[in-house]
């Protein structure tokens, strides 16, 4: 009987993975609000490379602090998250697979709690950034309940600040690093 194809290598762009069991990204929000990945995330994703993923993922990471979704979002903005992604990075290679980073911007979606309400400034919510000023309407299914938002008497969502061209975006003026 021949080997399954899910265990055998796979090559894509020059990245080798040592088979196809690929663990996909999760939404773990867990991250301190400074967005540094700390060593719950080393076990969390050293766990699944040690298990024999071939490829491990990470949550969606955000590229700036604007861009997070809520305050326990990971970020990969300053040199302090970077290094804190190189070890865990290094852990996975160390175990034979290959890491891989789900690169995230919230847009308007940002600024909430982890059960999708929306994070007052005075409680360290921040003004979101998206390509128009249209603030989102959150669905009952993202917030894991059947009622409305009105229904609940819940805030209304932040009206994000417009970007009127990639100028206005930090990001696009910066030369992101990488955690390899």
């Amino acid at each position: 009987m021949s080997e399954s194809l899910l265990f055998s290598p796979i090559a894509l762009r020059g990245i080798t993975s040592r088979n196809r069991i690929w663990a996909a990204p999760m939404a773990q929000y867990s991250a301190p609000e400074s967005g540094v990945p700390t060593d719950w995330h080393l076990a969390h994703l050293g766990g699944m490379a040690r298990g024999g993923a071939g490829l491990v993922m990470t949550e969606a990471t955000a590229v700036e602090p604007v861009g997070r979704l809520g305050n326990a979002d990971t970020g990969i903005w300053n040199d302090e998250q970077v290094d804190a992604w190189r070890r865990i990075t290094r852990f996975i290679s160390d175990m034979g697979a290959t890491s891989a980073i789900q690169l995230a911007h919230s847009g308007r979606k940002g600024s909430i709690r982890h059960r999708g309400t929306p994070l007052p400034a005075e409680e360290g919510g921040w003004q979101v950034v998206a390509p128009s000023a249209i603030a989102t309407k959150v669905s009952p299914n993202h917030t894991h309940s059947p009622a409305t938002r009105s229904q609940r008497s819940l805030p209304p969502t932040p009206t994000p600040r417009a970007v009127r061209s990639t100028q206005d975006s930090k990001w696009s003026r910066s030369t992101p690093r990488t955690a390899t």
